[in-house]
């Protein structure tokens, strides 16, 4: 099977949810004996490696581009692939409509994943909302399959378009890391600090998080991993407020096992998004057996169950970080729950197995 896959910024995984999500299922089919190729951004992918894990890799070039980057690429990318032949071209991330559409004008079998609803993100302008909302309404109605992560999502395509989308959902490793050095060098220390991982943009609420800790009784640190290429006004307010509380540290982004090692250890760990579809940060957090708080909403509660606290609000936060941190029993308890669950629905090999048997049979001719 021949597999390509756009809309990332390319592998080694370096970004986000759809970066690691290529990695590790284009790595896993490649072990099963498919050819993946996946599609990257010259920025991203170092010069001069063109397979990862058996993965082939594709450089092309992006404008640096709030509105425009992750499209324009794509759209490049689905010029460069339609000259090839494959069973299945995957493109991530609803903006990408347009090339998905011209994709599947030239004959190819083409995937796209929903994601989440984008559109209600405060970071995109009105027209930014209105484009998602005019992709969103395109890919409903086009001879393509959809793919979404979250049952949620699924359930609101069916509602709001009358369009079955196939679930698929986002995996994780389940392996935990040991200190190897990293936290030392980060100044933490293991079960010593809470987590919390996150693009740091508006409605990822690390300004709330870092409210909520401000009242929470403990001498651990509060440990903010992540960055954003376009916020960083936001970012700068956000570490103007983190400095009037010496628990608190920006760590920036972290990847490979530098990222593994900060989630093995954590005493407790803060899923606070508050819109998309399921948050990978939080898969991932089940997976390396973390104590989570989780905003109170349908996303989450679809991906935790009943492994993890849920809250509402920077008070609500609080009181479930408190709670946490004070039993440790509970928080054991916890622990243990998030990782069976992860193992059972959001293992990568379990979502590899799915993924495999879909791709075959549209390689022979399923589908819908």
């Amino acid at each position: 099977m021949r597999l390509a896959i756009l809309g990332t910024r390319g592998v080694p995984a370096s970004y986000g949810g759809f970066e690691t999500f290529a990695e590790e299922l284009g790595a896993r089919l490649v072990e099963r004996g498919h050819k993946v190729t996946v599609y990257g951004r010259s920025r991203s992918i170092p010069r001069g490696i063109t397979t990862h894990r058996g993965i082939d890799l594709v450089r092309l070039p992006a404008p640096r581009s709030k509105y425009l980057e992750t499209v324009v690429h794509t759209i490049f990318s689905a010029a460069h692939a339609a000259r090839r032949d494959w069973d299945a071209v995957y493109v991530c991330n609803l903006a990408n409509v347009p090339a998905a559409l011209f994709l599947r004008a030239t004959g190819n079998t083409v995937i796209l994943n929903v994601d989440g609803l984008e559109w209600q993100r405060a970071k995109w302008s009105a027209l930014g909302r209105l484009y998602y909302r005019l992709c969103a309404w395109l890919g409903s109605r086009a001879p393509i399959e959809l793919v979404s992560d979250a049952r949620v999502i699924q359930r609101f395509y069916r509602a709001a378009y009358g369009r079955p989308t196939h679930y698929f959902p986002y995996g994780t490793d389940l392996e935990p890391a040991a200190e190897d050095g990293t936290l030392a060098r980060l100044r933490l220390k293991p079960r010593g600090y809470v987590l919390y991982v996150s693009r740091l943009e508006p409605e990822n609420n690390a300004q709330l998080v870092v409210d909520a800790f401000s009242n929470v009784r403990t001498d651990m640190t509060l440990a903010l991993v992540g960055d954003a290429p376009y916020a960083s006004q936001y970012i700068r307010r956000l570490k103007e407020t983190a400095a009037l509380d010496r628990r608190v540290v920006l760590l920036g982004a972290h990847y490979g096992r530098a990222y593994q090692v900060l989630r093995s250890n954590a005493a407790a760990y803060v899923q606070a998004t508050e819109v998309g579809g399921t948050h990978p940060a939080l898969v991932e957090a089940m997976g390396y057996g973390n104590a989570i708080a989780a905003n109170d909403v349908p996303e989450h509660r679809e991906v935790l169950g009943d492994a993890g606290l849920y809250y509402r609000g920077a008070a609500g936060l609080t009181d479930a970080l408190q709670r946490l941190l004070d039993d440790e029993s509970r928080n054991a308890e916890l622990r243990a729950g998030a990782t069976n669950r992860a193992r059972t629905h959001y293992s990568w090999d379990t979502v590899a197995d799915a993924y495999e048997a879909w791709l075959d049979e549209l390689a022979h001719g399923g589908g819908e």
